[in-house]
């Protein structure tokens, strides 16, 4: 009975190769393609470099923290800063900074503005609070942010959200384009 069924199977294995034609070779070339080196440690000095260039002893000279917050680079029209300021752009992005310290919050911020040039993100949003959350109750994040915006050169200009987006506890920032 193992010899019938050992016939059967040859028998349909022929059956089933008919008008199968043979391989002229059987070697498949080994050529592997490797997916392209990630440069972290490009990326980490980066952030280091970026962190370090956003001091806190930077004064603006026009900042009070009761009033809106208003940058403009020179050579912004007019006429797109007061798009922005009321809030005219939709929103690509959004960062939001609060409960955190200043050396982690000035880290996200960095890392945001190099995500949103990365993306192509020319409008976000960062809210940093009003300040209520604080021992003084006075926003510290708002001041900090103020600073370290004007020293960034991807950033064109941002200036305080409409009410319905967060008010004096947010800004929208225009992004500059690669």
């Amino acid at each position: 009975m193992g010899k019938q069924k050992d016939e059967s199977d040859s028998a349909l294995f022929i059956k089933a190769m008919q008008g199968v034609k043979p391989l002229t070779q059987d070697k498949v070339p080994l050529i592997q393609t490797r997916p392209a080196p990630i440069p972290k440690q490009h990326h980490l000095n980066e952030d280091v470099v970026s962190e370090a260039m956003l001091s806190d002893l930077y004064e603006p000279v026009d900042f009070d923290t009761e009033d809106n917050l208003l940058f403009m680079r020179p050579g912004i029209q007019h006429g797109v800063f007061n798009k922005l300021r009321r809030g005219y752009f939709s929103i690509e992005a959004n960062l939001d900074l609060h409960g955190m310290i200043v050396r982690i919050a000035r880290a996200e911020v960095v890392n945001f503005l190099r995500d949103c040039q990365s993306y192509n993100i020319r409008y976000a949003r960062i809210v940093h609070g009003k300040g209520y959350g604080s021992l003084q109750k006075q926003p510290v994040l708002k001041g900090k942010l103020n600073k370290w915006l004007r020293q960034c050169d991807e950033v064109l200009a941002f200036c305080s959200a409409r009410p319905a987006d967060g008010g004096t506890g947010a800004v929208y920032v225009l992004i500059k384009q690669y």
